[in-house]
């Protein structure tokens, strides 16, 4: 099978507190894959269809982690470059309610894997032959990774879908203005956005989510798509012709690490992969990313296929 779903961007290990608290107070931590564009091709292997992350680990267990991991969810990892640098590192920080915060290990606060992605480490032609390519902002943040996939999204742009979510981080950006201005260069190449609350208020000091919806389509004639996760209450997607507001499933949340990226592997396995429509498919990702905070860790909360179907069922919702 080719592989159609392409992720690009931050490949890092996510270390997690068993138990909600600060991060100081010794409490024991559990090793675990992240990186939200990393996250979606797990989450995309795992709902059954094939992908690929392209990335750069570092020359150290956590590298080796990484990619093993990638090979045991069968994703396509050739485009994983292996640096003689330290692998990038995110400690998060868990809240009674699983609400998560994180603190990085990688620039502008120390020199690590992730951002050390060249362009002469990708096959532009070989990624062109996908569906989709998948990519981050949080990315975008520090070259050469920053080149590296401005360089991609234009060369692909029309090519395939390019699907897109900021992944605001504020431990990273020293000027939020930097982050601003590269989130509005990239909307002229994307086709597909997955945000959140958090990211509307980051990027435009405002959270009226269906009014922003609205702007971007009218504005970018490449936007035909715009997600917006709203967590416990949904999600909302608008595209040209239609818009739909889906309430999530009621479940207990205890970790909310991951649940953005397997809400958004959902929607692309489901809308560009499997041709559904959008309440379908946002149906479909309110269900991955439902399953998902009822578990912890990222990847290793991202149901089978046959898990979130039985799920599906099981709430009684209609879907078609």
């Amino acid at each position: 099978m080719s592989v159609e779903v392409y992720s690009i961007g931050e490949i890092l290990v996510d270390i997690i507190p068993v138990e909600p608290g600060n991060i100081v107070e010794g409490k024991k931590y559990e090793v675990h894959f992240g990186g939200a564009p990393a996250n979606v091709a797990v989450g995309v292997s795992k709902l059954g269809h094939k992908s690929g992350m392209i990335g750069a680990v570092g020359n150290d267990p956590f590298g080796k982690f990484l990619i093993e991991t990638l090979k045991n969810y069968g994703v396509d990892y050739r485009f994983v470059k292996i640096k003689n640098i330290r692998t990038t590192l995110a400690f998060v920080t868990l809240s009674e309610e699983g609400e998560r915060e994180f603190f990085f290990y990688r620039k502008p606060w120390v020199e690590t894997a992730d951002t050390q992605l060249e362009t002469s480490d990708i096959d532009l032609g070989e990624i062109s032959k996908s569906k989709v390519l998948h990519f981050t902002g949080f990315a975008l943040s520090y070259p050469p990774i920053r080149n590296t996939i401005l360089e991609t999204i234009r060369r692909l742009s029309n090519k395939v879908v390019i699907s897109y979510d900021p992944t605001y981080r504020s431990d990273i950006w020293l000027d939020p203005r930097e982050a601003v201005m590269l989130h509005k260069e990239v909307l002229n190449y994307v086709n597909f956005i997955s945000m959140s609350l958090d990211e509307l208020e980051a990027f435009y000091k405002n959270t009226n989510y269906k009014e922003i919806a609205r702007k971007l389509i009218d504005e970018y004639e490449n936007i035909t798509t715009v997600a917006i996760r709203l967590g416990a209450k949904g999600a909302y997607v608008r595209t040209r012709e239609v818009e739909v507001f889906v309430p999530a499933f009621k479940v207990k949340s205890i970790d909310t690490t991951g649940a953005g990226d397997a809400w958004t592997a959902g929607f692309i396995v489901s809308y560009f992969l499997e041709d559904n429509d959008i309440k379908k498919s946002a149906i479909f990702a309110n269900a991955v990313a439902g399953i998902v905070v009822t578990r912890h860790g990222a990847i290793t909360a991202i149901p089978e296929r046959r898990t979130v179907d039985n799920f599906i069922k099981n709430s009684n919702i209609i879907i078609y």
